[in-house]
């Protein structure tokens, strides 16, 4: 439907349902869809750096004896990375029952999977685990029992 208005000797124009305004918000929008793009592309970049990060900054564990024992480890969810990743766990923080065991890790305990368990023989002699921390919470890479002594 339309409508036309005379306005006092001027000349006659033609309304419709689409005003002026409706018009101007949609070209704002497809004005700033490329730089919103842009922006949030550049801002996403940190988080597509690798999530495994090694923790070695100053080298310490690079002339480790222990070093190629380490970087051999693996579990059934895969490589283990290095000492420098993994962390030491007190015997206080981590238990085995009925044949399974937990452990840990800041202040809330994790039941380990058996996938994740080392069976190799723990040449370093203290309990070590591999956790992750992800976008769906904590999970264990890799699990070595010590010797709970």
């Amino acid at each position: 439907m339309t409508n036309w208005i005379n306005s006092g000797g001027h000349v006659a124009r033609r309304h419709t349902e689409k005003n002026f305004r409706e018009t101007t918000a949609r070209h704002l929008v497809g004005r700033w869809r490329e730089p919103l793009i842009i922006g949030s592309v550049l801002l996403m970049l940190p988080l597509a750096s690798a999530p495994g990060a090694v923790r070695d900054p100053d080298g310490r564990y690079a002339n480790s004896p222990l070093k190629q024992w380490f970087d051999s480890l693996k579990s059934g969810r895969g490589p283990c990375c290095s000492d420098a990743d993994g962390s030491a766990v007190s015997d206080v923080d981590w238990e085995s029952k009925g044949g399974h065991y937990r452990v840990r890790i800041d202040g809330e305990w994790y039941d380990v999977p058996e996938d994740a368990v080392i069976t190799e023989p723990n040449r370093v002699g203290r309990t070590m685990v591999w956790p992750i921390r992800g976008y769906q919470g904590l999970s264990i890479r890799c699990f070595m029992p010590g010797s709970m002594t």
